[in-house]
Parts: C-alpha cells; sequence; structure tokens
C-alpha cells in the first residue's frame, strides 16, 4: 500500500450503480490525512456511466434533457466529507404518486444545479463542493447517449432499464450514438494513474458502457498503472445469469477489446445459507471462481474476503479498498546514465 516517493497514489474508478458507490466510499478514507494514517491516495477520480434511463433518473432526464443524476448523486454521497444529515437529505425520496413520487432531492438538486449554471458538469462541481467529496467526479460522457443491446434470440433492445429486464441472454451492447466524446480530464486521469478499477456493477449496463465511449479503452491501455478488474459477488438476473468469475471479464474483453486488465480481484468468502436461499429465490447466486480460466485471458487473479453481509450481499467498502491498494506496484524507475570520468581522474 506504499505510494510513490513524494507522492500519493492516483486513483481512477471506472463504473456506476451502487457498486460503484461502495468502492468509493472505501477508496476515500485513504484520500485525506489523518492522526492514525498518511495520505494514501493522492488523487480519486470517479468516471461514471450515464445510460440510465429507468426511474427517477430517466423521468429527469427524458423532461429536462440533461444526463441522468442518480448515479452521479450516489458518487457523490459516497465520496462526501459532510455531515450525515446533509448526505440523507441528498438521498432523501419522496413518496406518493404525485409529480414528485419517487425522485430523490439529490436528483432533484443537481437538476436545478444544471438549470442555474447552465451545464450539468458545473451542477456536478457545485453539488461536489456543497457536500465537501473526496475526489473528483466525471460523467463517462457529456453527450445523451443511450444503450443499445443485441440479445441471443436476435432481437435488439434500446434502454439500459430494458436490457436489465431481457428475457434472453446479452450478446452485444453498444452506445448511440457511438461517436460521443469522453471529457478529455477523463482521459488526462486515467493516462496518469497509478491504479485503474473496473467495477464492482452491473457488468452490460454499469460497466461496460464506460468503456464503449470512444478513447477511454486506448487511454486504459497506454496507462503504465495496474488496472483491476473487480468481479461481483453474486450473479445478477437479466444480465449475468450463470456466470462465473472469469465470464464476467471474457464478456467485456469480447465486447471492449483485450489488454483492459492486469489482476482480476474476486471474492472467496462465501454467504451465509440464508442469504443463499433468499438470492436464489430471485435467480441469484454465488460467482463461482475459475482460477485456472483467467489465466487462458492472460490475466492474474486474487481471491480475498472482501465481502459484507447485512440485508444484502455486497462488497465490504473498507476491505476492498485496503486489497485494492495492495495491488498497486510501483512503476520502475528509469536508470540514471552513468556519469562519465572526467580525463585524468580515476577512481580511488
Amino acid at each position: 500500500m506504499s505510494s510513490p516517493p513524494g507522492r500519493g497514489l492516483r486513483v481512477v474508478s471506472l463504473g456506476g450503480g451502487t457498486g460503484m458507490a461502495t468502492l468509493l466510499s472505501g477508496l476515500k478514507r485513504f484520500v485525506a490525512p489523518t492522526d492514525r494514517r498518511p495520505r494514501v491516495i493522492e488523487t480519486l477520480t470517479a468516471v461514471v456511466a450515464v445510460t440510465d434511463d429507468g426511474g427517477s433518473s430517466g423521468r429527469l432526464r427524458d423532461e429536462f434533457q440533461i444526463l441522468p443524476p442518480g448515479d452521479i448523486r450516489n458518487c457523490i454521497v459516497a465520496l462526501s466529507d459532510h455531515t450525515a444529515l446533509l448526505s440523507r437529505l441528498f438521498q432523501f425520496r419522496f413518496d406518493g404518486n404525485g409529480q414528485l413520487g419517487g425522485h430523490s432531492l439529490g436528483n432533484l438538486l443537481l437538476t436545478a444545479l444544471a438549470s442555474v449554471k447552465g451545464d450539468f458538469l458545473q451542477a456536478i462541481k457545485a453539488a461536489s463542493s456543497v457536500l465537501a467529496i473526496r475526489g473528483t467526479i466525471y460523467p463517462a460522457t457529456t453527450q445523451n447517449v443511450h444503450l443499445v443491446a443485441d440479445l441471443a434470440d436476435g432481437t435488439r433492445v434500446r434502454g439500459e432499464s430494458r436490457i436489465a429486464r431481457a428475457a434472453a441472454s446479452i450478446s452485444t451492447v453498444r452506445l448511440e450514438p457511438p461517436d460521443c466524446r469522453p471529457l478529455p480530464e477523463t482521459l488526462t486521469a486515467i493516462r496518469a494513474a497509478d491504479i485503474i478499477t473496473l467495477g464492482p456493477g452491473s457488468l452490460f449496463t454499469s460497466i461496460v458502457p464506460n468503456l464503449l465511449v470512444p478513447g477511454v479503452a486506448h487511454a486504459i491501455r497506454s496507462s503504465s498503472g495496474v488496472k483491476i478488474f473487480i468481479c461481483n459477488i453474486m450473479t445478477q438476473p437479466g444480465e449475468t445469469p450463470g456466470f462465473t468469475a472469469s465470464d464476467h471479464l471474457r464478456r467485456v474483453m469480447e465486447i471492449c477489446g483485450p489488454n483492459l486488465v492486469d489482476i482480476a480481484l474476486v471474492n472467496s468468502a462465501r454467504p451465509s445459507a440464508g442469504a443463499l436461499r433468499r438470492y436464489r429465490q430471485e435467480g441469484a447466486a454465488p460467482v463461482a471462481v475459475d482460477q485456472a480460466r483467467f489465466e487462458a485471458l492472460g490475466v492474474q487473479v486474487t481471491t480475498r474476503r472482501v465481502m459484507a453481509e447485512d440485508s444484502v450481499v455486497r462488497h465490504d467498502p473498507d476491505k476492498l479498498a485496503r486489497q485494492i491498494l495492495s495491488l498497486h506496484r510501483p512503476r520502475p524507475r528509469a536508470r540514471s546514465a552513468a556519469r562519465p570520468l572526467r580525463a585524468g581522474s580515476g577512481r580511488r
């Protein structure tokens, strides 16, 4: 977990959904120095998928022609260093069947800030400042993009929310329009990163959409930082039924190309019998660890106990962050050229 001499680590995380928020809430603890430990992370950058078209985010996106705010809101709260009350207010969701029903206050505030500032990116920066977040959040693209999936039965589905409910398995996904642009700041952060993480999160609707934005996958390949794929703990009905750990990464590589990952971090802890019964009723199961099949993908696999269990099975934020930081490999220093001896001098 050591930092390069003179500075902390530069970490970039790509994803979306609750998995991304869980990861960021663990990593943020290593950003600011405390009395007990120095600053391990110098900069923490979150790159968030913006293809959500369901729920409150979808309604606001359609009505106000803005980026879907939900995943970005979750990341802001996860990185927040402010009071618990302010974070809870940002996550507060209105009940009822009226116009406010189902909307979260944070989504509405981001929408209002986008109107006041005239730009959604500036709205993110303003909200991030209010909640004093320990990091920087960038949308994968600032353009209005939609996710499109081709299914195994030959049908085509448009829209992230519909893809997650599709009956047939997903063959491939793509963005419309395909020529959307990433933020230059995102590419700069990726190229300079010491650690790049992909996941955890919904494979086809949270992780892959970031990599489909032109330039992002190339920047990851160009970076000399260690690239870590964080595998989900449970399979996800509608997206990854029956998937093993290596199946998750193999599908990413099939859609987005090779050489995106150096290490796959896979949970080795087992959920309780009660949790397994609950998840089985929903069509989900623990992701099987098939370590040998990672070798064919040219990826090192690391298994660690990074699970937490309460009402749901998820990654433990602190354990996950510690394991990610421990996988950093310092970049090799360039050897300095030998200084030539002056004429008439000699070593003694």
